[in-house]
């Protein structure tokens, strides 16, 4: 009877011990309370501040930054109180280590395309388009295939960049033309993104959680094209079919151009055979590629006098002034300057964003959000609106936040969710990356509201493109199971 006693009491006590383990493990539901609407709201505060970035002045990664500092602490101060300290740590400690493995692949990415930039890779690409003085038409249409073929390379917030420098130095002032091929390169950009895993934040995020393959992204190809060619083909026709005086500009291509490109493509082979053979996260075969570029940095800067010498002798016997001075200013290569060059704020942002969304989740608001969206709804309906929110709040909280919830669908709805976060964005002039940066680089000459007239076309471009998927993938990925 006593062992009888003793055994039941141990039952009890471990039963008791474990149920209290558990209850410690799971974390506080706070969607109803008053902490967790604050934390709502100071992240919809933020939001407005982001949304606001061109008319403010205010820089984005600024009003995310606080607020992921603000809905954290008041995470903690919530579980301290409930004697519940290593909850918290464990969570925040989890979303940190996401964002720093995006951020050193984003890092090396960005280092790369500053490297070439420094090399005048793409001062020369828009001195030839320049140099050939294609009509209006013309301008139009190369602007937006080229950024559609270099953004999944070199990503959609370059290409743009790059493309309106070509448009901003050839119809100077032509207000009209100015604003249309922005549109026109904005959508393009991020049409061209959505089918390459280095095209975008948001389809980097994919490809590193495992959702899609590297391979499996090229399936996007034909939607992203007619993404792009539905508003393209329409906008065409209100473009004026003129010839602008051509401008006579050369830009000689410094050393070793070239040979980082071939070492970027060395660097993009590295990270996907560390995921797709090792298993290992792409990452390390980023970083390891930097090490390619300061290999071959070392040897710019060591072999430096050498070619100076042989380019001076040469220079001299053409009677070449302009390039003997040329040659004088050279300073030797460094590729630490080109991680100093990393769009920063971009960076930030992205960690702010993360951690914001972290911590939403962790109080319960993804979940809530989930069921809403994924629990209710076709997941092909829901990734559709995933698409349109994207526009609005920008695709790669929208991204994250779906990532983080994880809702249980077919491959192909993974698919659909990447396409539709990474093509979405185009909606709305602030719905991305490319379209922000772009107001600020022609100020005036393409803005929100200059956008938002092209919407509707937009949006027939995007719901033709989630509808080609479907068509397109529905078989091969069970689109609907």
């Amino acid at each position: 009877m006593q062992s009888k006693l003793c055994l039941s009491t141990l039952g009890a006590l471990l039963a008791l011990f474990s149920t209290s383990v558990f209850a410690a493990t799971e974390p506080l539901v706070l969607t109803h309370s008053y902490v967790g609407i604050f934390a709502v709201v100071v992240f919809v505060i933020a939001y407005i501040l982001v949304m606001g970035e061109e008319s403010l002045g205010l820089r984005k990664s600024k009003p995310v930054l606080v607020a992921a500092g603000i809905i954290w602490v008041t995470i903690g101060w919530v579980y301290v109180n409930e004697g519940m300290t290593d909850l918290p740590e464990m969570a925040f400690r989890h979303n940190l280590l996401e964002y720093a493995e995006l951020l050193l692949f984003l890092l090396v990415a960005m280092t790369y395309i500053n490297a070439m930039e420094e090399r005048r890779l793409f001062d020369a690409l828009r001195a030839w388009m320049v140099r050939k003085g294609f009509s209006y038409r013309s301008l139009f249409w190369i602007t937006g295939l080229l950024a559609f073929f270099i953004s999944p390379v070199a990503d959609n917030l370059t290409t743009a960049l790059l493309m309106c420098a070509v448009v901003m130095k050839v119809a100077e002032g032509d207000k009209k033309f100015i604003n249309l091929s922005c549109i026109n390169i904005v959508i393009a950009a991020n049409a061209g993104g959505a089918f390459s895993p280095f095209g975008d934040i948001t389809t980097l995020m994919v490809w590193q959680a495992g959702m899609v393959e590297f391979s499996e992204f090229f399936i996007l190809f034909i939607p992203a094209v007619v993404n792009y060619l539905v508003p393209a083909v329409i906008m065409s026709f209100f473009v004026a079919d003129r010839t602008p005086e051509s401008l006579n500009e050369t830009v000689e291509i410094k050393r070793g151009a070239f040979r980082i490109i071939g070492l970027f493509l060395l660097t993009v082979a590295t990270a996907v055979a560390c995921h797709s053979l090792l298993n290992l996260p792409p990452v390390l075969g980023m970083m390891t590629g930097l090490g390619y570029l300061q290999f071959f940095g070392y040897f710019l800067r060591k072999t430096l006098p050498s070619s100076l010498a042989r380019k001076r002798v040469m220079a001299q016997q053409r009677g070449d002034e302009q390039a003997l001075k040329r040659l004088g200013s050279v300073v030797p290569f460094d590729v630490f300057s080109r991680v100093a060059r990393s769009e920063w704020d971009t960076l930030l942002f992205f960690y702010g964003v993360v951690m914001c969304v972290g911590g939403l989740g962790f109080m319960g608001y993804l979940a809530l959000v989930s069921e809403m969206l994924y629990g209710g709804w076709d997941p092909v309906y829901a990734n559709f609106a995933i698409g349109i929110i994207s526009a609005i709040v920008d695709n790669i909280p929208v991204m994250f936040a779906v990532l983080s919830m994880e809702p249980v669908m077919s491959h192909g709805n993974w698919l659909l969710v990447t396409l539709a976060a990474g093509v979405g964005g185009s909606l709305l002039s602030v719905g991305s990356a490319a379209g922000v940066a772009l107001m600020g680089q022609a100020r005036g000459m393409y803005t929100f509201f200059g956008h938002l007239k092209w919407a509707p076309v937009i949006l027939l471009g995007y719901v033709a493109s989630v509808l080609t998927h479907l068509w397109i993938n529905a078989a091969s990925f069970n689109i609907y199971g």
